[in-house]
């Protein structure tokens, strides 16, 4: 059964999953004796790079990938391994992004994902048979495992089982072990806090003469013994199973041994167990981001203290093939979490929430505050009339002074800590649509002031707003706005403006309740010609790819590399849209426009070929021809591709400068693809040049 705090806890346990990673990541790969000749006993986090956002971390970017395995393939106990490869291959770039790429038979992941990209599926893709025991049993299996258990509440054997064949992609043996252990202990953090019954409840659903139950259980002798001194555990640890024993980058035992002394020794304190697996080093933010998970579930949001989560801000930057995914807040992750784990306890699908809301205590969903003539002192989550809300406090809002209350939609990697780990993204809000929010004015604050919905361009660094609406003091109003359509913009922010027309308002609240955009009948319309975007990370800006070369030179957006390059923009949400781009042939016989596209094995293009034009469907990283249709073109020419796509009817259209046009039309009646992104590809070792790409409604795209 479902526990009747169950989204709480999710949340909780996501946050110190975050907060974990967060606090390790700058140790990363430091022993304990540089920890504590160079900062002494940690108590918080490690300076960070002023102004800059966390950067992202395979912790936390690669389980927001596997998690999809459940929404995808349906949130069912049966999940398979070989699912769950397929996940990989459809949300991680070709090598890049969301892992270390150390190399074949050096990185445990990157070797199993050229496995799985060969055509070895899971779980030979990760077996000791097929990789040896050094490569499968390094730390990765229990590192991305704490999901499981928080789909699986109070239910550790079905979290472990769901691990096992999540870990089985990439490890084997102890590296499954792990994932089992972690999975589990999660879990039963629903039910059980103290460190030692959970550390049991795990050790169950693990062989009993592994090796990694053989380290688990040594901990727990040494600390019955020596119940008030960690240093002395981790000696021990570090003198009988240290790195020095086990082959490979970063082995799961030795650091199996530092999570289990930081629960011991942290005896159920959130903070006190972060400290202590941090302080004793290795590999830090995989550690202790496995306790943050484990204790964020046990004490709940009242154990964790304010300090780990006001840095935080409830933002969570990821790493992978779909750009609007890789800007996510972590009461984001909690709703994705709840809603497939109570479909997978045969509950049915719960109703959708806002994109932001504040219905998790203490959560302000990445929110900031800013303004003229204004003094915004602190934002808070709370409830006004029963309605959970973000208030902003408020100081002298002057006369013709302005409050701002917004989140970023889109981040340049400039403007992280670091990017080791190739983030790239696309905006999370597009011309064209509908803008929605929910606002309470207090029933003591002043009748003068206006409020009403904005966006931001990056590029052109202006605001487009919507009318100002007169607030009514007491009373609840919704804010609306629809975005014009606009050409060569970057929105990358987006929120409302209060303003106040009388005099000084001293102090007050104000409260939003949630802030939306979405749905069918809410499409993008925008034109792009690529002349504010920039070369970043293998892509141009506000675009992601899978493989290939691609980037901007003589005023267009090029991709050129052997296979099958692709590259993509805009949201895998979207349904019913116009997709247009032009495009330019100069090597090669294959160059498309793509469309529905879900990830790096289902979506649909269509283009340029050798029988003319073609509309094809991608399964499973493979396409396979729909329609053809003759038509004569050249290398060197450019010309107008575009698909109009709505409910399962694809209408395709390619014209050249001359007139000349061809027209397909296609029903799929075959498992057809409703939603997805929008992009660009070129096969066989081609190389095309785009100067302009425009998403219109499906019905209305400016033919």
């Amino acid at each position: 059964m479902i526990p009747a705090d169950y989204n709480e806890r999710v949340y909780a346990g996501w946050l110190g999953k975050c907060i974990g990673v967060r606090f390790g990541a700058p140790l990363e790969g430091w022993t304990y004796q540089e920890i504590r000749d160079n900062l002494g006993e940690l108590t918080g986090y490690v300076a960070e790079d002023r102004g800059k956002l966390f950067k992202p971390d395979d912790d936390t970017a690669a389980p927001m990938i596997f998690i999809r395995a459940l929404q995808d393939y349906g949130a069912s106990a049966s999940l398979s391994a070989a699912q769950l490869g397929e996940t990989w291959l459809n949300y991680m770039g070709d090598q890049h992004g969301t892992l270390w790429w150390g190399g074949y038979g050096i990185s445990t992941e990157h070797t199993a994902y050229l496995n799985l990209a060969s055509g070895i599926s899971a779980p030979r893709s990760g077996a000791i048979a097929q990789n040896g025991a050094a490569l499968a049993e390094q730390i990765g299996g229990q590192i991305f495992s704490d999901i499981w258990g928080l789909v699986a509440p109070d239910q550790p054997a079905l979290a472990a089982d769901l691990a096992e064949r999540a870990a089985s992609v990439s490890h084997d043996g102890n590296g499954i072990y792990g994932g089992r252990f972690i999975a589990a202990l999660v879990s039963a953090a629903f039910r059980e806090s103290d460190p030692r019954r959970l550390i049991d409840i795990g050790l169950a659903q693990i062989p009993q003469d592994s090796e990694y139950a053989r380290v688990v259980r040594a901990m727990i002798a040494f600390h019955a013994e020596n119940p008030g001194d960690w240093h002395a555990a981790y000696a021990y640890l570090n003198a009988n199973f240290g790195y020095d024993r086990y082959p490979g980058m970063v082995h799961i035992i030795p650091n199996t041994g530092v999570v289990v002394i930081g629960l011991l020794y942290g005896g159920g304190d959130f903070s006190r167990t972060l400290q202590i697996t941090n302080m004793a080093g290795w590999d830090t933010d995989c550690n202790v981001g496995n306790v943050g998970a484990i204790l964020g579930v046990a004490v709940g949001l009242d154990g964790i203290a304010p300090h780990w989560r006001e840095p935080v801000n409830d933002l969570l930057i990821t790493a992978n093939l779909i750009g609007v995914r890789n800007i996510l807040t972590i009461p984001q992750c909690a709703d994705l979490f709840c809603a497939l784990g109570r479909q997978l306890a045969g509950e049915s699908a719960p109703e959708r929430r806002p994109r932001y809301h504040f219905a998790y205590r203490g959560a302000t969903s990445n929110f900031l505050a800013e303004g003229d003539k204004v003094r915004p002192i602190h934002q808070s989550q709370t409830e006004i009339d029963g309605v959970p809300a973000l208030r902003t406090s408020i100081r002298k809002l002057n006369k013709k002074g302005e409050l701002r209350i917004f989140t970023r939609t889109f981040y340049r990697p400039s403007e992280l800590s670091g990017n080791y780990y190739g983030a790239v993204f696309s905006p999370l809000i597009y011309p064209g649509q509908r803008l929605q929010a929910r606002v309470f004015l207090p029933a003591d604050a002043p009748d003068t002031l206006r409020a009403g919905l904005y966006v931001r361009d990056a590029y052109g660094v202006t605001v487009h707003q919507g009318e100002t609406v007169t607030l009514t003091p007491g009373h609840w109003a919704t804010l609306d706005f629809t975005i014009p359509a606009l050409t060569d913009a970057c929105l990358d922010a987006a929120g409302l403006v209060l303003r106040n027309l009388g005099e000084v308002w001293e102090t007050g609240a104000f409260y939003l309740a949630w802030l939306d955009w979405s749905g069918a009948d809410n499409p993008p319309a925008y034109v792009t010609t690529f002349a504010h975007d920039r070369n970043v990370s293998g892509s141009a800006s506000q675009w992601t790819r899978l493989r290939g070369y691609w980037r901007l030179e003589d005023g267009g957006y090029h991709g050129s590399g052997p296979g099958e390059i692709e590259t993509y923009t805009g949201d895998i949400d979207w349904t019913d849209y116009a997709f247009s781009a032009h495009i330019t042939p100069l090597i090669g016989a294959q160059h498309h426009i793509s469309v529905r596209v879900q990830g790096g094995q289902r979506g649909y293009a269509f283009g340029l070929s050798a029988e003319g034009v073609t509309l094809y469907k991608k399964s499973a990283g493979q396409y396979a021809a729909l329609t053809s249709a003759p038509f004569a073109w050249s290398v060197g020419q450019t010309y107008r591709l575009r698909v109009s796509v709505k409910g399962a009817r694809l209408s395709a259209r390619v014209e050249s400068a001359d007139g000349t046009a061809q027209t397909l039309t296609y029903e799929d009646g075959d498992a057809p693809y409703l939603n997805g992104l929008v992009g660009l590809s070129a096969w066989g070792g081609g190389h095309l040049r785009c100067t302009q790409i425009q998403l219109a409604p499906a019905a209305t795209d400016g033919d």
